[in-house]
């Protein structure tokens, strides 16, 4: 009774550009158990973050600028598409998902908001979504839908909770981005830090499979790559984040 009144009182207070979300449960690629995972009410951004909104953050965060950030915090990639530390393109550009952005900056934009980033049960809990279903990833043509997204970076929707662009914009910082991949691995690229790739990705291809709560959900399977393939400094021209609270 009182998780259930706690719910209602996060969801009755949602900032505006974001989503309540319901809570709810879902089964992992890799569960640990047979019983779906369950996930408590929050709220996440309609949107990702963009590159005017990240410029904003830059502005008034000097430390996170492009030529003042620390190496620990961000690899050499991070901001290289703006023109300059101040500069995140004309208005369009300043209108699209901000991309090679770090972990670690992505963590900090969303604590200077008041928010943080998803975790991965909750990402994964609402991309299972389609327009009509709060789960969607029984139906075939729904994952030829990703597969084609993931493939071409376009062909968004708005799901069923009114988020929109989970799948087609690129990919996305979770909090704890590959938890998933060290309960199956011995090794861990987020506590060893050794380089922008990790050491997963035999995990992530055809040997993920094994172990899987369900082999045929291959844009799962993408995600679980693309994530063990991480560290916290990585910046990608696919990556991007959105927050939540």
């Amino acid at each position: 009774m009182i998780a259930a009144l706690l719910s209602l009182a996060l969801l009755a207070k949602v900032p505006a550009g974001m989503v309540p979300i319901p809570a709810g449960a879902y089964h992992p690629l890799f569960a640990m158990r047979n019983a779906p995972t369950r996930v408590a009410a929050f709220a996440v951004d309609r949107a990702p973050v963009t590159r005017g909104e990240f410029l904003i953050f830059v502005r008034a965060n000097p430390a996170w600028r492009r030529s003042a950030i620390k190496p620990s915090l961000a690899g050499a990639s991070y901001l290289s598409d703006w023109p300059s530390d101040l500069d995140a393109g004309n208005r369009t550009s300043r209108d699209q998902p901000v991309r090679n952005v770090s972990w670690f900056a992505a963590r900090a934009y969303c604590a200077a908001r008041g928010k943080r980033l998803p975790t991965t049960d909750e990402w994964e809990y609402v991309a299972a979504a389609d327009e009509k279903r709060r789960d969607a990833t029984s139906d075939p043509a729904f994952i030829q839908r990703l597969i084609a997204m993931y493939t071409n970076h376009r062909g968004g929707f708005r799901n069923v909770y009114g988020v929109d662009d989970l799948h087609a914009d690129g990919w996305e910082w979770t909090a704890d981005f590959n938890s998933a991949m060290s309960a199956m691995s011995a090794g861990d690229s987020m506590a060893r830090g050794d380089g922008a790739h990790g050491g997963h990705h035999d995990l992530g291809c055809a040997g993920a499979a094994f172990g899987a709560a369900d082999p045929s959900n291959y844009p799962a399977f993408l995600r679980s790559t693309v994530r063990a393939g991480l560290t916290r400094q990585s910046a990608t021209s696919h990556l991007g984040f959105r927050c939540a609270m």
